[in-house]
């Protein structure tokens, strides 16, 4: 979340989805001041969401292509749009249509269970530690009252 937890990044995320690549580009479509928009690019670089490449040498121009990383953020974009789409649409509808050109429907971001395919919806889930959770903070009872450690468990655990 420190990452995308401005209101600029996201968007200059669906920018470079939309095919946008270069600098100039990315600020004549957001609007963004030149100091926003390099501090954004430099954060998406660093954290290997996009790729830095120089496409011209003299003067020195860089065009910014999303990562495997980048792209897998694709889902949560129409996440965020959906959820405008269903909240902040008005009468007219939604204000872009996403296609999904293998079936030709017109398509919106859903998010659903990687098992039963059902769709997901806060009360019914769970949210337990995983893996990579730091066991030193297990023991802490702010996070054993998150993740209920204390209460008993379902067969389905």
């Amino acid at each position: 979340m420190d990452l995308l937890g401005d209101w600029w990044t996201p968007l200059v995320l669906r920018e470079a989805f939309y095919g946008i690549r270069r600098f100039d580009e990315f600020q004549q479509e957001l609007g963004i001041a030149r100091n926003t928009l390099s501090e954004r690019l430099r954060r998406l670089v660093e954290a290997g969401l996009l790729e830095k490449r120089v496409y011209e040498t003299q003067p020195v121009r860089h065009e910014y292509l999303l990562t495997e990383s980048g792209r897998d953020f694709y889902g949560v974009i129409l996440a965020l749009t959906s959820w405008g789409d269903r909240w902040l649409s008005d009468e007219a509808g939604p204000p872009v249509i996403t296609r999904h050109e293998p079936c030709g429907h017109d398509v919106h971001g859903e998010v659903v269970c990687s098992h039963c395919k059902e769709p997901l919806a806060w009360e019914d889930v769970t949210p337990r530690p995983g893996p990579g959770y730091p066991t030193k903070l297990l023991g802490h009872p702010a996070i054993r009252r998150r993740f209920k450690l204390d209460e008993p468990t379902t067969a389905a655990d």
